[in-house]
């Protein structure tokens, strides 16, 4: 019986507090110190200095945060840029009208001069990360409040960037990890002129959209392409019809020769957010109030958004990238709720908790510092709980109403006159005109008050009476389409020609104008009852959970000595690796690690919003006419494998054991979303397009094999 205790104990503690499989989003500097010996044991032919080093060309010098939201790699020595479909849509979307169509019919440049400029779009290259934790945390205490503490930090870190050596083109910028426990200085390089070069139709880039996204098995081509620009001496340089294409120190290699089960693979990017560490009743509230309410708002806007996109071409056009964005995180919350349910994952935490409060009650220096801390992050959320409630349904409902959003810019406008005269309009007035001339081009009057009316209902209905505006209370007791008709009414907000009219004429006149405005005195009630009856005390309850979070997670280091840490997810340059594995979704289905064009054939349905197929691809399919790029007579589309991936990793390269790329990473897996908060090896699974596919598209389908041309391609299992 004792020994079986024993045992019982090893095996408990290898499962709850080793890092679980392959698990982790690592930082690319210190895998030789933590992760190469592993990464070799799964299967990796190169060094972690080939992956990062600031000696030499590595694999990070071909990897780009794309526009700050994606993740970009170079993939010829020209300045070529791989990215997902859905990263790069935001841009096909602005260039698309209904006579060019780069949505439903793709685009392709011929020659560099046909590349499209894009307005604020830019690449970031990381040319170096450090640790400068003890300079940013110099001079700070235990003792210190919250604001005293990130006082300290912020003049920390400015004197830290100030210092920092760098080129005069190069920036940097520290970020906090471990909650706040440890700090990295990162010196980047940014090129801002980032030019449309291939997009395959949404048909293929975006196939089978909303009933497929977030799900396996996939069949989606989401890829698009782009090219760096730079000066004639290859540094960064806004637009010129001068720039050249830029030179990397490196870019990534190609392998054709495929993958197979149990393959390494790594997936290097900037993934946005992750919450591996929280409290349990931190999952548990996510899970039964935060996701499910999120999820409910997002249903009812979808929903009507959707009823207008279907019946008119231009409002689908008009509100194609807002939709996708709005549906992406609903679907994925949907998952989560799922995935956490289906693995426990709150009983996981607790399970870890009984160890963590047990192995701190044996150890008196522990017990000292950490004896209560569960207790305190208990008391903490069961305070919050309602706030952030409260907050999500501020948050969804009123960004989801853009007339808000145009209001607010007007406002924005009278307050700069009231506060700096003439010269202060002038000022700002440049600015508003611009945001609104390309915010109005995404907005529809019609679709916007049926989600005033839609989501207004359920603001009111579904929540506290103290936490909801009383002007809408007042506007609601006469019916929902009433209180639509008394701000739509009003639609000069609604009328770009009209608020141009506005703006170019006397200041006077629009702060005038919008002292009366129902609309404006609706938003300020909104904002003024949340900041009162919910922001301040949710941010007084953050405060003191944010320290209890921060001191268990050094807590959680200090007393679980066998586990190596991986920081949370910050949107800064990460590494995970794993391997090529299907998995079990559920009791007696297997899914299969890959799919093939077979499977694109028989979602087809034509003409269907979803899963239309072009004639060209039916036709190569129909002639097998797939070039170098099929295994056996089949055309390869997508693999999964076990990196842990979260939002930000979209457009990242997947990765083989030489380095070469193999895919590109785009989605997860439904039943495994959960892994930014709980990943489970069992069902984690990322999603990649197959780099055979999209060469494929690019070189039979879209008939540009100049840029395959501009590529390597190699043949690593033939060595």
């Amino acid at each position: 019986m004792k020994h079986s205790k024993i045992l019982f104990l090893l095996i408990f503690i290898t499962n709850a507090f080793v890092a679980k499989a392959d698990e982790g989003m690592w930082l690319p500097q210190l895998l030789g110190k933590l992760n190469e010996s592993r990464m070799k044991s799964l299967g990796m032919k190169i060094s972690a200095e080939d992956i990062y080093s600031i000696n030499k060309g590595s694999l990070k010098d071909a990897i780009v945060s794309f526009g700050g939201f994606c993740t970009g790699e170079v993939i010829s020595t020209k300045g070529l840029v791989l990215t997902n479909h859905h990263c790069g849509f935001d841009a096909i979307q602005n260039h698309s009208t209904l006579q060019n169509n780069y949505i439903r019919d793709g685009f392709w440049s011929k020659t560099n001069a046909d590349e499209i400029p894009n307005k604020g779009l830019f690449a970031t290259f990381i040319v170096r990360i450090d640790d400068v934790s003890k300079e940013a945390l110099a001079g700070v205490t235990a003792n210190m409040s919250e604001a005293e503490r990130m006082a300290a930090i912020d003049k920390n870190l400015q004197q830290i960037n100030k210092n920092t050596k760098k080129e005069a083109t190069q920036k940097s910028f520290t970020r906090g990890f471990f909650e706040g426990n440890q700090y990295y200085l990162f010196v980047t390089e940014t090129y801002n002129d980032v030019r449309l070069v291939g997009a395959p139709p949404s048909a293929i880039g975006n196939f089978g959209k909303d009933t497929d996204n977030w799900v396996w098995p996939r069949h989606t081509g989401d890829f698009s392409m782009f090219r760096i620009y730079a000066s004639k001496d290859n540094k960064p340089a806004d637009y010129s019809v001068d720039n050249v294409p830029f030179t990397p120190k490196k870019s990534l290699n190609i392998s054709i020769d495929g993958i197979a089960e149990n393959d390494f693979t790594m997936v290097f990017g900037f993934p946005g957010r992750t919450t591996e560490y929280l409290y349990s009743a931190a999952v548990e509230q996510i899970r039964t109030v935060n996701d499910p309410a999120k999820i409910a708002i997002r249903d009812k806007a979808l929903n009507i958004i959707d009823g207008f996109m279907r019946k008119d071409e231009g409002i689908k056009i008009q509100y194609a990238a807002k939709y996708a964005s709005i549906q992406n995180a609903y679907k994925k919350w949907q998952g989560e709720v799922l995935g956490l349910t289906r693995t426990d994952g709150v009983g996981r935490k607790k399970t870890q908790e009984i160890e963590f409060q047990k192995r701190v009650d044996a150890n008196p220096s522990l017990k000292e510092k950490y004896g209560t801390l569960l207790q305190t992050l208990e008391a903490g959320y069961a305070d919050i709980k309602s706030l952030v409630l409260a907050r999500d349904y501020y948050q969804e409902i009123v960004s989801k109403i853009e007339i808000f959003t145009i209001v607010a810019q007007l406002n924005s406008l009278a307050n700069a006159f009231e506060k700096n005269g003439q010269k202060g309009f002038d000022e700002a007035k440049l600015k508003v005109k611009a945001m609104l001339e390309d915010f109005m081009k995404e907005f529809n009057p019609k679709v916007d008050r049926k989600l005033f009316e839609g989501l207004m209902e359920m603001y009111v209905k579904n929540q506290p009476a103290n936490v909801v505006s009383p002007m809408v209370k007042t506007l609601y007791d006469n019916g929902i389409a009433a209180a639509a008709d008394k701000i739509y009414g009003e639609n000069t907000f609604t009328d770009l020609s009209k608020l141009n009219v506005l703006i170019d004429g006397k200041p006077e006149d629009l702060v005038a104008f919008m002292k009366t405005s129902n609309t404006l005195a609706l938003q300020k009630d909104l904002l003024a009852t949340y900041q009162t009856a919910v922001q301040k005390d949710l941010t007084a309850v953050q405060n003191r959970i944010t320290l209890a979070q921060r001191t268990y997670m050094q807590a959680q280091m200090d007393v679980f000595k066998e586990k190596t840490f991986f920081p949370d997810a910050n949107s800064t340059l990460r590494v995970t690796f794993g391997k090529v594995q299907g998995y079990k979704p559920r009791d007696g289905v297997y899914f299969d690690f890959k799919t093939d064009l077979d499977g694109v054939m028989e979602k087809y349905k034509p003409g269907d919003y979803e899963f239309d197929v072009p004639e060209k691809l039916r036709t190569l399919y129909k002639n097998k006419d797939y070039g170098q790029y099929s295994v056996a007579g089949k055309m390869p589309v997508c693999f999964i494998a076990t990196n842990h991936t979260t939002g930000g990793n979209s457009g990242s390269p997947a990765l083989d054991a030489y380095g070469n790329l193999i895919g590109l990473n785009f989605d997860r897996v439904w039943e495994g979303t959960m892994s930014d908060i709980n990943y489970d090896p069992t069902i984690c699974r990322n999603i990649m397009v197959d780099i055979r596919y999209v060469l494929f598209i690019v070189d039979k389908f879209a008939g540009a094999d100049w840029l395959v041309k501009e590529m390597k391609l190699v043949h690593p299992k033939k060595k």
